[in-house]
């Protein structure tokens, strides 16, 4: 017990940057109902777009403090022109298709991303060394955070706190939900639809690469296969809070993060069950959670219950 708040406090720095990649599945979904399995891969180019500006824009010895914002000025500029060349180029001559051919359109993206990054970076077949924010551990009673966890504790609520803002209260917002209501009513009285799904895939590349920047501070390195997994359990947790909802999935990557840490640390201590709390177990029991709340709420734990808009 006296490692609960350490765990906790893990799961709810994890469940943070799950939360961040998964508002732009949710956001996509929600407006085009597109499932973009390629946003993990959008995830991964932000992260990538930092470490270049820090390894061949900024002179050596930048101190982070200056090099950090220019980073994420970095890594956002190169996820947001993968996601709005991507809905250009292979998403919307497929807007009128059947679903199925927007969704392996989306994997053979992840997989030519893949590939464009380790034939940018042939040394990204290994995971590349991350710039790390210097100082810390801090101690804060018995939990300890990490100097590379600061900048997600920061990062995560103002993202979110923008997010509702933007959505809420911006013209721009309305119109987001308006074309997620109805996109052909939207459009009779209007709004712009294909601005307002560029828009979508930009805001959901913003906090793509942000969570990027977040994941190679925190772990220190990153390579061009970090996206896949990473980009599944967002996905996990954008279903979790219920697909389509910006909050809901804020709220399933907590859940999913707090009860992954949990999952590992404790699960071993129950007789007999030793061998499934270890970390590479950790993956599965993210989607046994998944597939529980699917079963007694499918809609998710935020979602409504709402007849299809096809």
């Amino acid at each position: 017990m006296n490692e609960l708040p350490q765990q906790l406090v893990n799961g709810l720095l994890l469940g943070s940057m799950y939360g961040l990649v998964a508002i732009g599945y949710t956001m996509v979904y929600g407006i085009v109902q597109l499932i973009n399995f390629a946003h993990g891969e959008i995830f991964m180019t932000g992260a990538f777009g930092a470490l270049t500006v820090y390894a061949y824009v900024l002179p050596g010895g930048t101190s982070m403090w200056i090099a950090l914002p220019l980073m994420l000025l970095g890594a956002i500029i190169v996820a947001t022109l993968v996601a709005v060349g991507a809905e250009r180029f292979a998403y919307r001559p497929l807007r009128t298709a059947p679903r199925l051919a927007p969704l392996i359109t989306a994997i053979g993206l992840s997989l030519a991303l893949q590939q464009a990054v380790w034939a940018w970076y042939p040394e990204a077949k290994s995971a590349r060394t991350f710039p790390t924010i210097p100082g810390g551990p801090f101690n804060i009673g018995n939990v300890t955070i990490q100097t590379g966890d600061i900048f997600l504790v920061v990062v995560a609520p103002l993202s979110m706190a923008f997010l509702a803002y933007f959505v809420m209260r911006t013209r721009t917002g309305r119109g987001m939900q308006a074309t997620a209501q109805d996109p052909d009513t939207a459009k009779l009285m209007g709004v712009n639809t294909d601005r307002i799904i560029v828009i979508a895939f930009a805001l959901g590349a913003t906090f793509a690469a942000v969570g990027g920047v977040a994941y190679g501070l925190k772990y220190g390195q990153i390579d061009f296969k970090m996206g896949f997994l990473l980009g599944l359990k967002a996905f996990t947790a954008a279903v979790l809070g219920g697909i389509g909802n910006i909050y809901g999935a804020m709220l399933g990557g907590l859940v999913l993060g707090v009860a992954e840490a949990l999952s590992t640390a404790y699960i071993s201590d129950i007789p007999g069950m030793g061998q499934f709390g270890s970390q590479s177990w950790a993956d599965v029991w993210a989607f046994v959670l998944l597939i529980l709340v699917l079963l007694f709420r499918p809609q998710g734990l935020l979602g409504e219950r709402v007849a299809d808009r096809a």
